[in-house]
């Protein structure tokens, strides 16, 4: 006979469970909608937080979690109204707010929020199977890691449609690497010990820029119709495969949102449109923090800023019970995003653009310092500084992710 499965349920620790994560989503919410916060800055200010919660290690890991996912579904606003990225919106940044300026930023958003839930649910089933494969080739990437990410350098240089795209990517990438270099590992006396030198490097590489050529804009013109342009299925063949890249950048080390879904798009027809980079990236984006938490369990090593904060709450690894948070919060970060997304391209349409522009960065600016002390000010000059030259050259941003990968290829 087999043995019976009894299932127990508790109403009260479920109600708990479901309001930390509730709590978790709502905070997410708002880190994601602050200009320049990368995921891991507000991730490791959590991490500070949570040994003073006095709550079950399980419900704050939860939380956590919930914070994380929902920041991943929350930060494309910005990264649209104002061009203002973290890290793993690096790639989004530009084509959503150039539909943004088209009178699309509606269409943006939901293509944003389509691609992150899209992508929650692929990955939730496909979790298992795919970290089974990439444990099984796992020792081989990570021992020629340099090698992988020597292939990518060059693959993104020889994705530029001209020569003078690739010497400009080859400049800008240089360039990031240098800087990532001498700045990666500094040690720094910030107000908030946070997450290191990642908040001046990404603002000034990828934010101030926009936001300095929007001075002289003329802002963000009336938004048009919601409805999205793009066909169901190249959505969802889309979201899916960034969902897919997902687990790659859940477990090697350099490769961010940004750079995986150059790749997707490489591979998915008519997908190097700005419907295409804003579905990939967010699907990319979200779906790594749910490959992120199986690499923790299979490999034992914590790929992004969410999953290091989560290992010190000391939280168990239950899993299906943190998957089913996830899946909650994407469900919260779903409907926040559609709601609050609009209403934040509203707002901002009604301001004097070049005022918006100067306030925001005068946020990185403080950002800067909060997080990585005075030495953050010359961080966020120079990065700055370098942000400018793809536009300049007519290349693609992204080669700026030099920053993270120049250094781990050269084993600095």
């Amino acid at each position: 006979m087999p043995t019976p499965v009894e299932v127990v349920a508790e109403p009260m620790l479920t109600l708990q469970l479901l309001a930390w994560v509730v709590a978790g989503s709502l905070l997410g919410c708002c880190s994601g909608l602050v200009p320049g916060v990368h995921a891991n800055n507000f991730a490791f200010l959590l991490a500070g937080a949570a040994p003073s919660v006095p709550a079950p290690p399980l419900f704050v890991g939860c939380a956590m979690l919930a914070a994380g996912v929902v920041h991943t579904f929350c930060n494309a606003v910005p990264a649209m109204a104002l061009g203002v990225p973290d890290a793993e919106m690096a790639v989004t940044a530009l084509p959503g707010h150039r539909m943004v300026l088209e009178g699309r930023g509606y269409e943006a958003v939901r293509l944003s929020a389509l691609g992150s839930i899209l992508a929650v649910i692929a990955a939730v089933p496909l979790a298992v199977p795919v970290t089974w494969a990439v444990t099984a080739v796992y020792p081989t990437l990570r021992a020629h890691l340099s090698l992988v990410l020597a292939f990518v350098a060059v693959a993104l240089v020889a994705s530029e449609p001209t020569w003078r795209g690739r010497v400009g990517g080859l400049l800008s990438f240089a360039l990031a690497t240098g800087l990532g270099a001498l700045t990666l590992d500094l040690a720094t006396d910030a107000p908030l010990e946070a997450g290191g030198t990642l908040a001046p490097l990404f603002a000034g590489l990828f934010g101030a820029p926009v936001l300095i050529d929007a001075i002289r804009g003329s802002g963000i013109p009336r938004q048009e119709s919601d409805g999205v342009r793009a066909s169901r299925p190249f959505v969802g063949v889309t979201a899916v495969a960034g969902a897919l890249a997902g687990a790659v950048v859940g477990y090697l080390p350099g490769i961010t949102a940004a750079i995986a879904a150059v790749g997707v798009l490489a591979l998915v027809p008519n997908g190097a449109s700005d419907r295409g980079y804003i579905v990939a990236t967010s699907g990319v984006d979200t779906s790594n923090t749910i490959f992120a938490l199986f690499a923790l369990v299979a490999i034992g090593q914590p790929r992004t800023g969410v999953i290091v904060a989560f290992e010190r709450t000391a939280a168990p690894l239950e899993v299906p019970i943190l998957l089913a948070g996830v899946v909650l919060a994407g469900l919260i970060g779903f409907a926040v995003v559609i709601v609050v997304g609009d209403a934040y391209l509203e707002v901002i349409g009604r301001l004097t653009y070049w005022k918006v522009s100067v306030a925001v960065l005068a946020v990185l600016l403080a950002l800067s310092y909060l997080f990585t002390g005075p030495v953050g000010i010359g961080i966020f000059a120079v990065a700055t500084a370098i942000g400018l030259v793809p536009v300049r050259v007519r290349c693609r941003r992204v080669h700026l992710m030099g920053v993270l990968i120049g250094p781990l290829m050269l084993g600095l």
